[in-house]
């Protein structure tokens, strides 16, 4: 190789590693000053919250998240069918997979995706406790949920995706998993609504959720602010 050329090769490669190195997705800023509930990183103006660790799992058992949260009026909502191959993207405790998991029937599984194995030990004692076994429990990492691409015909988050400390890379990992036409659906407590008693950074806003979902091969499909207590279920459709 000629010197000139390869100094020139050289040069652009070590432009292309400063570039990486420098520049993280675009989407994400460092605030000097941020909430007590924030970690003092921003994607697209919104402070990304503190994750609830493994300590706080009896907190996702409460019993007045039935009256909080109405979790079977979420069920009906998310219109789940027999033999779908379900995630569940933070399932902490799992408080949802639990109920989830007896409607899919023998051909149907859920992926219980957590980053906490702790929590993935709580998960599994309770489904031991009620005979659950299509359930497949799955260590996330915090940028990869870890799971098989083309698989999934609907991955869902609740009270989670404002948790995610790479929520660009976590989505287009989930999109990566989603079959053709597959959905995301977000539940999230109502920012909107200064009434709803969660601090401010684990709420979010319906279009706070539908801007940051603009970079991905997804299309919104609908948002319902009203049938639960708290909480928004906005819904997503894989377009490729």
């Amino acid at each position: 190789m000629k010197p000139l050329v390869y100094l020139a090769l050289c040069a652009l490669t070590t432009g292309l590693f400063a570039a990486t190195e420098a520049s993280p997705h675009p989407g994400y800023t460092f605030a000097e000053k941020y909430p007590s509930d924030a970690t003092g990183k921003v994607y697209m103006g919104r402070y990304i919250s503190h994750v609830m660790g493994h300590q706080g799992a009896s907190w996702l058992e409460r019993p007045g998240r039935e009256h909080e949260e109405k979790p079977a009026t979420l069920l009906d909502l998310m219109a789940i069918k027999p033999g779908e191959h379900i995630a569940d993207i933070g399932v902490g405790s799992g408080y949802h997979t639990r109920r989830i998991a007896p409607l899919l029937g023998t051909e149907g599984v859920v992926y219980a995706v957590d980053i906490q194995p702790e929590m993935l030990t709580i998960l599994q004692e309770g489904l031991a406790a009620e005979g659950i076994t299509n359930v497949t429990s799955v260590l996330g990492e915090i940028d990869d949920p870890k799971l098989p691409a083309g698989r999934i015909d609907m991955a869902f988050m609740v009270d989670v995706y404002h948790e995610f400390s790479h929520p660009y890379e976590m989505i287009a990992a989930l999109c990566d998993a989603l079959k053709p036409g597959g959905r995301i659906i977000f539940v999230e407590y109502r920012k909107e609504d200064p009434t709803v008693p969660i601090k401010p950074s684990h709420k979010m806003t319906a279009a706070q959720v539908r801007q940051e979902m603009e970079p991905h091969p997804l299309e919104w499909v609908s948002t319902d602010s009203t049938s639960l207590p708290w909480q928004h279920v906005i819904v997503f459709r894989k377009t490729s």
